[in-house]
This record gives structure tokens, C-alpha cells and sequence, in this order.
């Protein structure tokens, strides 16, 4: 059986990793075709245009200052206490598995095991809180170096003997390491909007041509009837088992399937977070992988895994109920060079990690973060065929998804990425709305050069609409000074009139240079960013 276990997994995996890869890059390129692609000089909404410069430039000349990465505490809720619902969520979930393990005597423990089991079945929920809270890597390991040290105790007190105590670790490698080996590839940036879901969808989809071929084989006469059957449609023995394989295939991965579907219908109805999907997803798989050892002494015992994921899903919900929601939630809008590629997907991670407690961000969907960004249902629309209809076709349209970015918050108190997907005819009309909803702008200009025309304008517009207490510049060594002086002061010569900056005594561009970005770094952006004032109400 623990063959049949390994099988499994890898298989599954295989087919999850392979797929994984195929789709996000057939969705980048899907997303790249849709931006390059035009709504149609019908269908458009032009931009506002800039206005015509004042009779003579501003009293005031535009400074560049340079804000410093102190080391301020952001004014924001912070992800330890999604964290801890994590943790209490895995915690129910340990005590049920350690409690179906001991009674299906999958394990020889005296009833003082029972501990060890719940160290065991304890990882997913400690790797979940490092997932939510873990934006400085030493905290991170930190917390694995308390399980394994906590781990270690329960083996010293519950092991016979050194080969006892060798069992008792070999036992957590197959339980809980195999699985985590599965999730860790699948959790990496580049995979994880998609390999959680796949890997999902995939496990059930192998399973169940498992076990349509256990009960092909568990009785003579189910062996006999498949015989007959395949004979009268003129099959051979081979061909049968094939044919009974793929049905168990297309059975199981059709219901997961159809699951996935309704995860994502009610993701759309804020059912779930994206954190929580992704989560819930590799608990599915945890609580798969583990319930199949323990049907190695009766099938029943697969019931124990869905019971144990159901009672971590309750206990984490109970937990949400609970947590503290942001007094005054903020949109902050992130404007980028698209060809940052994985230098932006690694400040967007750490960023989203810490901002959507307090408030949302808003974005237009690019090259860069196409794969990182994606949302559980924008992935399911592309699978489904229907990504075309995630892009902004006109104007009546884009003020239909400006109205869908109402407050609120998910279960876990987490706000949400809006994500724009623009055609080449849309997005500057994008960018325009946005601005007026934006409580704070953060655009990112590192390696920021002469090529960027399109950062261009945005910076232009980010001077006439947003006040510059507000904006705050993300630049780094890559980041051409000397260009950058020049837009901005081409563009503060054309200010618009109505620019709440006009009548600024000491306008400053806030300039924030980015090594890492470290958790440190993060937390002082964040920090500057909210001390922009009021939320703006368009």
C-alpha cells in the first residue's frame, strides 16, 4: 500500500507540475495578446486629456527628496493574527488525524503517542502561518526550528530504543514529508496561483483510476462482469483495464473539477480569499494524502482526511469571524515598469502580504505579473475559454469594473488585488480613472530608463491628479536619475490648473530606493505610503 501511496503522489504531481507550467504560459501569452489587441474605435474610451500649460510654469520648482528606510511600523493590521487562525485551524485538524490514526491502528503507540501523532499531523497548519505571516525569513525559520526541536522531545520521551526512534522520524518523512515535498514545489512564486488548484484537481483525478481498478479486482465477479462487457463490445483485457482506468479518471477529476468551479464562483461572492483557496487547496491535499495510508488497514478511514480538513475549515472561519478589520481601508494603486519581470513579482508578494489587511490595491494587468497576480477565477476563466471577457472593452465597461471595487473585506479580513486587464486603447483611460479612487499611489520606476515612454505618462498624470504627499517613487540603482529628473520636470512645467499640486509651497517627488526588497524595507515603503492623510472619496 505504501507503494500505491508514493505512486500516487508523484504521479500526481508530475501531471499537476507539467500542467502548471503549460497553462501559465499559455495564460501569459493569452494575457499579452489581449493587451496588445484594441476595443475598437467604437467601443474606446479616450483619456482625459492633459490640459493645456499654464502662461507660465509653476511659482514653485518640483525637488527630488529622498525618503529614508527607517525602520517605522506600518499603521496596519498585521497577518500574525490570520496566522494564529491558521495555526488553530491546524491544530483541530492534527487532533483529529492523531485521534483516526491511533484508533485504526495504523500506529503501535501507547496512548501517550497520541502527542507525537498530533506533532505529526501539526505541519500543515505551522506551514500555513509561515505562508501568511512569514515576510522575514529568520521568523520563518524560527517556527520550523520550534517544531522540529518540539518534535524531537516527543520522540526522545516516547522512543524504546535508537531504531524505535529512527521508525518514529521515517514515520514523519512519509506522512507529512512526502506531501509537503508535493505542496513546496507547488507554492513556489512562479506556480502558486495555479499548482495548488492542479495539484487539487489532479490528486482525486489519480486516485480515482486507482481505485476504479481496486474494484475491478476486488471480487471474481466484478472481474468476470468487466470480462463479459469488454468482450461483447470487443475489447481485450488490456483495453479494459485501460478503459476502466480513464473512466475512473474522468470521474473523480470531473468532480474535482466541478469543485473547483464552485470555489471559484464563490471566490467572485468573497466566499474565500485567494490566501484561503490557495491554502485550503494544499490542506485538501495534505488531508488526501494522509487519509490513504490510514485506509490501509479499513477503506473507512479515507473519511478521516475531508472530516479533518472540514474541521480546520470550521475552526479557521470561527477564527476570521474575529479578526480586527482596518478602521479606515485604503486603495493604494501600483503602477510598474512592466519589464521589471521577477523583481516586481517579488516586491507585489511582500507587498500584497502587508497592504490587504488595511486596504485593496489596484493595478493594470501586465507581462510581469501575469502568472503571479492571477486571481483563482481569472485562471478558471482562462481554463474554461473565457479570459477575452476579463478586458476592459470600453468606456461603459470600465466604469462597470470600477463599480465592482466596492469595500469589504474576505473571511480572513484580507482586502483584494482589482486587476485591469487593458487593451492598447483602454489602459491610459484606466490609469486615468484609477487615480481619482486611489488613497495613495505607489509607482514603481526601478530600472526606469528612456525606453519606459509609457511610465512616462503615467507620471504626468500621477503630478496632475494625485497630491505628492501621496506618491511615493520606488527606484533603485537600475533607475536612470537623470531621465527620471527630466520627465518629472517636463511634466511639472505642464501642470495642469486643477493639479491639487499648483498651489503646493514645497512640492517634493518622494523617492524610495529598493535593495531587496527585505521585510525591513517593506514595512518603511508601507509606513510612507500610509502617512499620505485621508482616504480620498471619489
Amino acid at each position: 500500500m505504501l507503494g500505491l501511496f508514493v505512486f500516487v503522489l508523484v504521479v500526481s504531481a508530475l501531471i499537476a507540475l507539467g500542467g502548471s507550467f503549460f497553462f501559465l504560459s499559455r495564460y501569459r501569452r493569452a494575457v499579452l495578446r489581449g493587451m496588445a489587441g484594441r476595443a475598437g474605435a467604437a467601443e474606446a474610451v479616450p483619456p482625459t486629456p492633459a490640459a493645456p500649460a499654464a502662461a507660465s510654469p509653476p511659482v514653485h520648482a518640483l525637488t527630488l527628496e529622498r525618503l529614508p528606510a527607517s525602520a517605522a511600523r506600518a499603521d496596519l493590521p498585521g497577518p500574525e493574527a490570520a496566522a494564529r487562525g491558521y495555526l488553530l485551524a491546524g491544530a483541530g485538524y492534527a487532533g483529529t488525524m492523531a485521534l483516526a490514526a491511533f484508533a485504526s491502528e495504523r500506529f503501535e503507540l501507547a496512548p501517550a503517542g497520541v502527542a507525537y501523532l498530533f506533532w505529526i499531523y501539526a505541519w500543515p497548519g505551522v506551514l500555513a502561518a509561515n505562508m501568511v505571516a512569514g515576510l522575514d525569513h529568520a521568523r520563518v525559520w524560527r517556527n520550523v526550528g520550534l517544531y522540529a526541536a518540539a518534535g524531537l522531545a516527543l520522540i526522545a520521551a516516547t522512543a524504546s530504543g535508537g531504531d524505535h526512534a529512527a521508525s518514529l522520524v521515517g514515520s514523519w518523512l512519509i506522512v507529512s514529508g512526502l506531501p509537503s515535498c508535493l505542496v513546496g514545489a507547488f507554492l513556489a512564486r512562479r506556480l502558486r496561483a495555479a499548482g495548488p488548484l492542479l495539484l487539487a484537481m489532479a490528486l482525486p483525478a489519480v486516485l480515482g483510476s486507482q481505485l476504479a481498478l481496486w474494484l475491478l479486482g476486488a471480487s471474481d465477479a466484478a472481474m468476470r462482469s468487466a470480462a463479459d462487457i469488454g468482450h461483447a463490445l470487443g475489447l481485450g483485457a488490456i483495453e479494459v483495464l485501460l478503459v476502466t482506468t480513464a473512466a475512473g479518471t474522468v470521474l473523480f477529476g470531473a468532480i474535482a473539477w466541478a469543485g473547483l468551479r464552485r470555489l471559484g464562483a464563490s471566490y467572485e461572492r468573497r466566499g474565500f480569499s485567494d490566501e484561503m483557496l490557495s491554502l485550503g487547496a494544499m490542506g485538501l491535499t495534505f488531508a488526501l494524502s494522509q487519509a490513504m495510508l490510514l485506509a490501509t488497514t479499513h477503506w473507512a478511514w479515507w473519511l478521516a482526511g475531508p472530516a479533518a480538513f472540514v474541521v480546520a475549515a470550521g475552526l479557521a472561519r470561527w477564527r476570521f469571524a474575529r479578526l480586527a478589520r482596518a478602521a479606515r481601508p485604503r486603495t493604494l494603486l501600483l503602477l510598474r515598469v512592466f519589464a521589471l519581470g521577477p523583481r516586481s513579482a517579488r516586491l507585489f508578494d511582500l507587498l500584497r502580504r502587508r497592504w490587504l489587511r488595511g486596504g485593496s490595491i489596484a493595478m493594470i494587468a501586465g507581462p510581469d505579473l501575469a502568472t503571479t497576480a492571477v486571481e483563482p477565477h481569472e485562471f478558471l476563466a482562462f481554463l474554461g475559454g473565457r479570459l477575452d471577457r476579463q478586458f476592459v472593452e470600453g468606456g461603459a465597461d470600465l466604469e462597470r469594473r470600477i463599480g465592482q471595487m466596492r469595500p469589504g473585506t474576505d473571511p480572513d479580513a484580507r482586502h483584494r488585488v482589482h486587476e485591469f486587464f487593458c487593451r492598447a486603447d483602454t489602459w491610459q483611460a484606466a490609469v486615468q480613472r484609477l487615480l481619482g479612487r486611489s488613497d495613495a499611489v505607489l509607482m514603481d520606476l526601478r530600472g526606469f530608463g528612456p525606453a519606459h515612454a509609457g511610465c512616462a505618462y503615467e507620471i504626468g498624470r500621477v503630478l496632475d491628479e494625485v497630491p505628492l504627499p501621496q506618491v511615493v517613487f520606488a527606484i533603485d540603482r537600475g533607475t536612470d536619475m537623470a531621465c527620471l529628473r527630466g520627465i518629472l520636470e517636463s511634466a511639472w512645467a505642464a501642470l495642469s490648473p486643477r493639479s491639487p499640486n499648483r498651489a503646493s509651497p514645497t512640492p517634493a517627488a518622494r523617492l524610495f530606493e529598493v535593495h531587496g526588497p527585505s521585510a525591513a524595507e517593506l514595512e518603511s515603503l508601507v509606513a510612507h505610503l500610509l502617512g499620505a492623510g485621508r482616504p480620498r472619496v471619489s
